[in-house]
């Protein structure tokens, strides 16, 4: 009979995947991080500068922790050095949650068609705060913590986890990245990357040429976009 399909329908088209870091693309935070690490450093006669906090941007909290007490000599355990440094803060989250212009609106935009997943360098019970306070929560399919895998950021591994729980293949995922770590990782898991460079702690050019594109604001994130770069060779 006319009009009968033959066979199963063909399956529907997935819907891209964009995964996001947390700190300095959807919250404004390295900052935070860079002062409540110093503070921490200072209260055991230790000197954190800015090279510190670049290298250890995209470090899971065991190896930035493992800096803290090889370059101050803080006799604390990894796990002290992270609850006090993890307790500073949230309590400056507590006071103000440092949201990056934009990024909650670019966020729920692309929810509404995309797989979004996060992959960030803050342990989860940080990750999972920021996103409640800032109501996206529910936009994301998938949450991954550096703590939960055996190397950070620029090791590929937070980033291979986040498109395993989305079950898409890296190659079909678009990472949204500020560091150099971070892009570094996001290329190693085979992904694509829309370079979002930190205010603060801009990447190195040679981490930012890795990049599929290169944006200004959270504003430029847009469901055309991410597929245009995931159709892209």
């Amino acid at each position: 009979m006319r009009g009968e399909p033959i066979g199963e329908p063909p399956p529907r088209p997935r819907l891209p995947a964009v995964v996001f870091d947390l700190d300095g693309v959807i919250i404004d935070s390295e900052q935070a991080w860079n002062e409540v690490r110093r503070a921490y450093s200072a209260s055991w006669g230790g000197r954190w500068t800015d090279d510190d906090q670049r290298a250890v941007m995209g470090h899971n909290s065991r190896q930035w922790a493992a800096h803290i007490r090889e370059h101050f000599g803080v006799p604390a355990s990894e796990d002290e050095v992270i609850r006090g440094v993890v307790r500073l803060l949230m309590r400056r989250y507590d006071e103000r949650l440092p949201l990056l212009p934009g990024a909650a609106d670019a966020v729920r935009r692309l929810a509404g068609g995309c797989c979004l997943a996060v992959a960030s360098s803050s342990p989860l019970e940080v990750i999972e705060h920021v996103l409640r306070a800032a109501g996206l929560a529910d936009a994301f399919r998938a949450v991954v913590s550096s703590d939960e895998v055996e190397r950070g950021k620029p090791a590929p591994d937070v980033y291979l986890t986040a498109c395993a729980r989305l079950a898409v293949e890296p190659a079909r995922a678009v990472a949204v990245e500020d560091s150099s770590n971070g892009i570094r990782a996001a290329c190693s898991a085979g992904m694509r990357v829309i370079a979002l460079p930190n205010a603060h702690f801009a990447p190195a050019p040679e981490a930012l040429a890795l990049a599929a594109r290169v944006i200004a604001s959270p504003d430029a994130l847009t469901i055309e976009l991410v597929e245009e770069i995931v159709a892209g060779p």
